[in-house]
């Protein structure tokens, strides 16, 4: 069984590297996953389209529970997930890669824990560093090997969606020390640090954000960047897969021992 898998964001609808790929619907708590679990290069690897196939699912929609606890239940221990964002930097330029180590949380909506007492009971998740800094050193060597812009830190400020923000949300938001804007990362990173899961963060920034940009935003404009940078972010994804190490060092797997003892 696959250890590692990829959420494919806006634009990154299929898994095209893989061979020999199957499809698997896994049953959850919180409802049914269709996961594509394929190989590259010897190496199984699930995948998951966060949106559906044809972007059928908004941001605010997106079951994100069933989406962990189905690749919890594979046995994955890594995710590396990708997202379309704005930046809210000059210095971060549509093109560039930014490997989120922290977030702001603007949600507003979404069911954000698997822990609601009950059987489960309650764990307060340590959320100090969110985002594995194996999974992002990966990614980021895999990175330089392709000469890419990639900036390996960087705070993913996460928004509700589907409507794009203001232009005072957007100062707001660089006020508070953000570097890039989207609308899905939270609660992904959250649900899969509840399960003690490696997560990795690609930001693929296609637009600078409201008020920063000249132009009126677009889906479209988004959509359209992905397109012309696909094939790179698959190379980039699958070249980062060889550099998670096999033994981990990270403090990713720790909240296990906490749920334990407060269960």
């Amino acid at each position: 069984m696959p250890e590692v898998a990829i959420i494919g964001g806006t634009g990154v609808y299929d898994p095209a590297l893989l061979e020999d790929s199957r499809e698997q619907v896994e049953s959850t708590p919180y409802g049914e996953v269709r996961l594509i679990i394929g190989k590259y290069e010897e190496m199984e690897v699930a995948f998951i389209a966060r949106h559906g196939e044809k972007h059928s699912v908004p941001p605010h929609l997106v079951n994100y529970r069933a989406n962990i606890m189905a690749l919890k239940q594979i046995g994955i221990k890594n995710i590396i997930a990708t997202a379309a964002v704005g930046s809210l930097n000059y210095d971060l330029k549509p093109g560039h890669y930014v490997l989120a180590d922290q977030f702001l949380d603007f949600t507003k909506s979404r069911k954000n824990t698997f822990y609601e007492g009950g059987e489960e009971g309650v764990v307060h998740c340590d959320m100090t560093v969110p985002y594995c800094p194996e999974i992002r050193d990966a990614i980021e060597k895999a990175g330089k090997e392709l000469g890419l812009t990639i900036h390996n830190g960087g705070v993913y400020v996460c928004t509700e969606g589907p409507r794009f923000e203001t232009a005072a949300e957007i100062a707001m938001f660089k006020m508070l020390g953000g570097s890039v804007i989207g609308m899905t990362s939270v609660p992904e990173v959250c649900l899969a640090r509840e399960l003690g899961m490696c997560y990795g963060n690609i930001s693929i920034i296609t637009n600078f954000a409201a008020g920063i940009s000249p132009n009126i935003l677009t889906h479209s404009e988004v959509v359209d960047m992905i397109k012309e940078s696909i094939n790179e972010v698959r190379k980039l994804i699958m070249s980062s897969l060889k550099y998670i190490p096999k033994e981990k060092k990270c403090d990713c797997a720790k909240i296990l021992n906490e749920k334990g003892v407060m269960k």
